[in-house]
């Protein structure tokens, strides 16, 4: 299934600490929770925290189907994002507060934060403020991202908040953000968004004032209501500007307003705006099974770094095993990845590497030493249990560095690095480029093939050549023996010995056996030797 939301330029990913610090944006260090002990002014249902669910995939596409409907009317309004927005603003009191002006001037003087910030919203504006309209929310809380996080998916607070949100774990684990090794829900935009947006609401309709509960979303409704009651005690009015806040809530609504005021005059006050246009140009795609990201932006021909920009949720080599499989590309890439996955029917969606199960051997000390779940093993296998036998090939997953070597190739066009492939009946793109190391797009282009070509038995392909005259050495591991040792002695790299063997370290054991690729001579000698 595709939908669509805004299209996005490739920008590479920055470290955490370093777009707080360069955006100046608000990373909020404390522990924001979900503290909803009744005081005893409010009503039993005031103290009710909002009703924790499940954000998936599934809502995403019924959010974006909902928004989808009113497209067209949407973008008849205007073809500018920023002015959809100002056309649907909602706050109206105290605008030009003094402590609204103090932040007004401080982001006029720091330009760069909305331009950093505005140009990393791009690929998710257009969702959110749909969101935000659908639930007839004001426009101005497209805005509050950038007093929380600078619009930065990948910002980490030291307090442990993440995303452009800024969920603490504890807050993420109640609204069922998903949060493993694999994926972090807290920084999936579109689904954080809602679980965000789900609670501004339950807060707005226990305060009944959007300041207060965005004071409330900032602090903890906990803090918030305590405040007013201490007002009140005293005679005292208990909106958002009377309320002896600390100096984080104190500033939030402002820096919230302040960015209105420069989001509805941009030129007046010298700011630039990244442009956003009135449209959605993503589309939302379900390969239905673990995919190596790598392999599908090879796949959808996009750059890996714009694939990973779109989907900041997942922070390893490829989607979650289990969980999260969705993916957000470029409406163009869309239709190219839809059919390149149809091409690849049931077969695995990971590089993968041969190992041969070992005396000894389980199936989740195998999983667990090449970094990924037993599920996927089993997948990749077509196994439907946990047994397996001394002797067995089992394919395992191959990510991050180990990926991009296992499809390095030589440059295309060069006669010497390229011999002929007569494909076999079974063969598929895909699995010829696994067993050469080539990319689909690379075997593509070597052989001039179209997207929708179709191979046949007997057909011969050009497909990269081995380097040099190597032959092929299993050399089994000895008590004593180490990385180096046996990169020495078979005079290869250690560093070549870890890609062959998809290793992540020099962690060897006694028994283990290691593929080499050495000169052909050598590799006689060794035979004999071994």
């Amino acid at each position: 299934m595709k939908l669509r939301c805004p299209a996005v330029p490739v920008r590479p990913l920055a470290l955490a600490v370093t777009v707080a610090l360069f955006s100046g944006c608000s990373l909020h260090d404390r522990e924001r929770s979900l503290d909803t002990a009744d005081t005893g002014t409010g009503s039993p249902a005031e103290a009710r925290t909002p009703q924790a669910r499940t954000y998936d995939t599934e809502d995403v596409e019924s959010a974006m189907q909902r928004q989808a409907e009113k497209a067209e009317k949407r973008a008849a309004e205007t073809d500018d994002l920023w002015e959809r927005a100002r056309l649907n603003y909602g706050f109206s009191d105290e605008l030009d507060h003094d402590r609204v002006q103090r932040y007004l001037d401080h982001y006029r003087d720091q330009p760069r934060i909305i331009e950093l910030s505005t140009r990393r919203a791009e690929p998710f504006a257009y969702f959110i403020l749909s969101e935000l309209e659908a639930r007839d929310m004001p426009a101005e809380l497209l805005l509050l991202p950038i007093v929380e996080s600078g619009y930065a998916p990948e910002a980490t607070s030291s307090g442990r908040a993440a995303g452009i949100w800024q969920f603490i774990p504890s807050t993420g684990d109640h609204f069922d953000l998903h949060r493993d090794d694999w994926y972090d829900g807290r920084r999936d935009v579109y689904q954080s968004t809602l679980a965000a947006l789900d609670y501004l609401e339950y807060l707005h309709s226990r305060f009944d004032d959007w300041y207060l509960a965005l004071a409330a979303y900032n602090w903890g409704q906990g803090n918030v209501r305590r405040a007013m009651d201490a007002n009140a005690a005293q005679g005292r009015d208990t909106d958002y500007w009377s309320l002896d806040l600390p100096a984080e809530p104190h500033a939030y609504v402002p820096r919230l307003l302040a960015l209105r005021e420069l989001f509805r005059a941009p030129d007046e006050h010298g700011v630039t705006l990244t442009p956003v246009a009135n449209e959605p140009a993503l589309e939302i795609v379900r390969p239905e099974r673990q995919a190596d990201l790598a392999l599908v932006a090879d796949m959808a021909e996009l750059d890996p770094a714009e694939l990973e920009r779109l989907n900041p949720g997942y922070h390893r080599h490829a989607t979650h095993p289990e969980h999260a499989r969705h993916l957000f590309v470029p409406a163009e890439a869309a239709d190219r990845l839809e059919t390149a996955l149809a091409e690849h029917g049931d077969d695995p969606l990971l590089r993968f590497r041969e190992y041969t199960v070992r005396a000894g051997d389980n199936l989740g000390r195998i999983a667990r030493d090449a970094g990924t779940e037993v599920a996927v093993v089993r997948q990749m296998n077509d196994l439907n249990g946990d047994l397996i036998r001394a002797g067995q090939t089992l394919r395992l997953p191959v990510g991050g560095d180990d990926a991009g070597a296992a499809t390095a190739v030589a440059e295309a066009g060069d006669a010497d690095s390229l011999t002929e492939y007569e494909v076999r009946r079974g063969d598929s793109l895909w699995t010829i480029s696994q067993s050469t190391g080539m990319s689909l797009s690379e075997l593509r282009r070597v052989n001039d093939l179209g997207r929708d070509t179709t191979l046949q038995p007997g057909d011969v392909l050009q497909v990269a050549a081995a380097h040099g005259d190597e032959g092929t050495v299993h050399y089994e591991v000895r008590p004593g023996d180490s990385l180096s040792g046996i990169a020495r002695r078979f005079e290869v790299s250690v560093e070549d010995v870890r890609r062959w063997n998809g290793l992540n370290g020099d962690r060897i054991r006694a028994g283990e056996t290691l593929v080499l690729h050495i000169d052909h001579d050598d590799a006689t000698v060794a035979r004999a030797d071994t």
